[in-house]
């Protein structure tokens, strides 16, 4: 057994009292490759890949995490938290994950789904009623109705007629809070007939307005009791505890090249305004593998269950309509369609992409990425902060690619 020391390097016989004092993000046992079908070549090969791109002053640091059978199989640190500071990356390094945020509040209303609370043909409307009646923009510029009111398998698949978050920055959704952003979006019209078009915008914000008016609770409040604390995710909130800002990592960009940090920056230590359902929590390797371990689990982990089977396969099912893609960033992306707040690996023939079929994932704006392949029975995390670090081109290595090829590339027994 291998685990993990506070500087997110590897220990082995530490006594049970030792292991005990440790806090849970180092507790995690870290099991031979060869015991979940992967080589040991192999992984040394993706940690190999991810080094280079940090002394090659790519990164400043990251952190990876891959799981295979429930089995934690590679979980490597390595650079530093911030590259003009001594502090080294660790295994309990706390990340902006930015849209990695979106499934956390998509598994928050499929529990309210599972209660009864809404249905996915429900009209948004019903549990927004400022949205009753909203227009569609034209071409032309002109304002049609709605063909059809929007619902809530749009609003959770990014198709219910909204714009794209750069559409809404005039309006500044999040200055002051949730309800603060449904009175502005309220007074403008849609963007695209619902239903007819894939537009990454404040669809989760929204999600996480009506989980705050079906359970009663704040969002925070909220994810907390019914997903965080029963995971066991101490980490992950939508602020630092003060008492954990030494682990909090910088954000950084690129000068000439190279890595540097990104001017100024505040992290936030107390519960802000705006509780961001679409990208507010900070969290670490550790806790957002568990999340991922109890969904690829059918919802349940060590006891604790978040959601039913049949409503994590419901949540990997595509909704959008024939004809309607996944394109985040240009062109849309073949092989994909989207369920409940997580995109799905439909056709890998077509994609091309080497994780199984009915993979789903997603990523933060800050570089963070994850998947989860109930094929091959797989979890990875991957936890990087730079400043446009999920656009291609901005100047942040492909680790969205060079991690998964690695990983498939080191596996024994792939499925399809």
């Amino acid at each position: 057994m291998q685990m993990f020391d506070r500087r997110g390097l590897m220990f082995a016989g530490a006594g049970a009292a030792a292991a005990a004092a440790l806090p849970a993000w180092a507790r995690i046992a870290v099991q031979p490759p060869a015991s979940a079908g992967f080589t040991a070549a192999g992984i040394a090969d993706l940690n190999a890949r991810m080094h280079a791109l940090v002394d090659s002053q790519k990164l400043a640091g990251v952190v990876t995490l891959l799981a295979r059978h429930g089995k934690v199989v590679n979980l490597d640190a390595y650079g530093k938290q911030d590259i003009s500071g001594a502090a080294p990356m660790a295994a309990g390094s706390i990340f902006r994950i930015a849209s990695m945020t979106k499934p956390i509040c998509g598994v928050a209303m499929m529990q309210l789904w599972e209660q009864g609370k809404w249905k996915l043909d429900d009209p948004v409307a019903k549990f927004v009623p400022e949205f009753a009646g909203l227009k569609v923009r034209t071409k032309d510029g002109g304002l049609v109705d709605q063909a059809r009111p929007m619902t809530m398998a749009q609003l959770m698949s990014h198709t219910a007629g909204f714009g794209t978050n750069a559409d809404y920055e005039p309006e500044k959704l999040n200055a002051t809070n949730l309800q603060g952003m449904i009175d502005k979006l309220a007074k403008l019209p849609l963007y695209s007939q619902p239903g007819t078009d894939w537009s990454y915008g404040p669809c989760v914000n929204i999600q996480g307005y009506i989980v705050e008016k079906l359970s009663g609770h704040d969002l925070a409040d909220y994810l907390q009791a019914h997903i965080l604390s029963p995971l066991k995710m101490p980490d992950t909130q939508f602020w630092v505890d003060p008492s954990k800002v030494a682990r909090a990592v910088r954000i950084h960009t690129y000068a000439d090249g190279r890595i540097v940090p990104a001017g100024e920056q505040r992290v936030q230590t107390a519960k802000p305004a705006f509780l961001a359902g679409s990208g507010g929590l900070f969290s670490t390797a550790p806790d957002y593998y568990r999340f991922c371990q109890a969904l690829l689990n059918g919802g349940e982990l060590e006891g604790a269950r978040v959601l039913k089977p049949a409503t994590v396969k419901l949540m990997r099912k595509s909704v959008l309509q024939p004809g309607v893609g996944v394109d985040l960033y240009g062109p849309v992306q073949k092989g994909l369609g989207f369920g409940l707040d997580f995109a799905v690996h439909e056709r890998p023939a077509e994609s091309g992409l080497p994780q199984g079929i009915d993979s789903f994932w997603w990523g933060g704006a800050f570089g963070t990425w994850f998947w989860i392949d109930p094929t091959n029975d797989i979890v990875f995390v991957g936890m990087i902060q730079n400043l446009n670090g999920s656009v291609p081109g901005g100047g942040t290595p492909d680790v969205r690619t060079i991690s998964p090829n690695a990983v498939y590339a080191a596996l024994s027994d792939r499925k399809a």
